[in-house]
């Protein structure tokens, strides 16, 4: 036994939600549902804007680059989820629980930029209405939004390296339904605080830092807003932000909870993570075509296109 605890682990056991056959039955359908969706919204809204000339702006960019995260970061977790709950030995090899520990962490950090980007986006058009076609250009947007995918995946290389490196030599049961950091971090049979530190500070960098800078935004676009004297105008500006700020508050919300906050109990941890990783990919077109009137202008259009006469 002593020399088996001395070798590196080859392949992790995913414990799941849930030992219930029942239950596990339940979760694949929701699961397999919820991915369903989340690849039809994500792919409607990208597609809309492509066909829609009326949406090619600053705005629908970022949400497109938004769409496109959401459907990686959905399909590099949903799929191998679907298929451990309804398989007896939920067992993933060491090299694929990086890759998708890797791939989770490019495209979860890449959406925590695209938000803060946007809100900015919210404010110069709200705050500085004459100025805006100066300040988001084109090149800018690109920029804005490489720099996203750039953060994304500095973020990943930084936290997979301290997660990775680590000696797993003891037990291989991972209390999770996918490979992310602080379910590994724990298994770990050396001491964890060097990581530990490095994967807080680059939630502050990827969590904290664009969260402050979404309330900033958030801030001066409430105090321009409120000083507007047409009460149209504060309902458009109100609306065309509403649909940013709702995925803002799900997303950060039930993420922070997992990586900036003392730690809570294993079963706490997977539900929340269940919201961010499975069902915000879901909401995030959702709520921004329910809300938003240019889309389901676009809708229309595309629909009355292709009924026969």
């Amino acid at each position: 036994m002593r020399r088996t605890n001395q070798t590196q682990v080859t392949e992790f056991l995913l414990l799941g939600l849930s030992d219930d056959q029942r239950t596990q039955q339940l979760l694949f359908l929701l699961f397999l549902a919820v991915y369903l969706l989340t690849v039809l919204g994500n792919v409607l809204l990208v597609s809309l804007v492509l066909a829609d000339s009326r949406l090619h702006t600053p705005m629908y960019f970022f949400l497109c680059n938004l769409s496109l995260a959401d459907l990686c970061f959905s399909t590099n977790i949903v799929p191998q989820a679907l298929v451990h709950l309804m398989s007896r030995k939920k067992v993933i090899s060491f090299t694929r629980c990086a890759a998708q520990l890797l791939f989770f962490l490019i495209f979860g950090g890449t959406q925590c930029a695209l938000l803060a980007e946007m809100s900015y986006d919210r404010y110069v058009a709200i705050c500085h209405p004459l100025h805006y076609p100066s300040i988001m250009t084109w090149r800018r947007c690109v920029q804005l939004a490489a720099g996203s995918w750039a953060s994304g995946i500095l973020v990943s290389v930084v936290d997979a390296a301290f997660t990775l490196r680590l000696p797993y030599r003891g037990s291989r049961n991972v209390a999770h339904f996918f490979c992310e950091a602080p379910a590994l971090v724990i298994l770990a049979s050396t001491d964890t605080r060097a990581s530990e530190m490095a994967i807080f500070l680059m939630g502050v960098v990827i969590l904290l830092v664009p969260v402050s800078l979404i309330l900033v935004s958030y801030g001066r676009i409430i105090a321009t807003v409120v000083r507007m004297q047409s009460a149209s105008g504060r309902l458009k500006a109100f609306s065309t932000c509403g649909s940013h700020l709702v995925v803002v508050i799900l997303f950060y919300g039930s993420a922070i909870a997992t990586y900036m906050t003392p730690k809570s109990s294993k079963e706490q941890e997977k539900l929340v993570s269940v919201f961010y990783a499975i069902v915000t990919p879901m909401l995030n077109p959702l709520i921004y075509s329910l809300r938003n009137k240019d889309v389901k202008g676009a809708l229309r259009k595309v629909a009355t296109r292709n009924v026969p006469c």
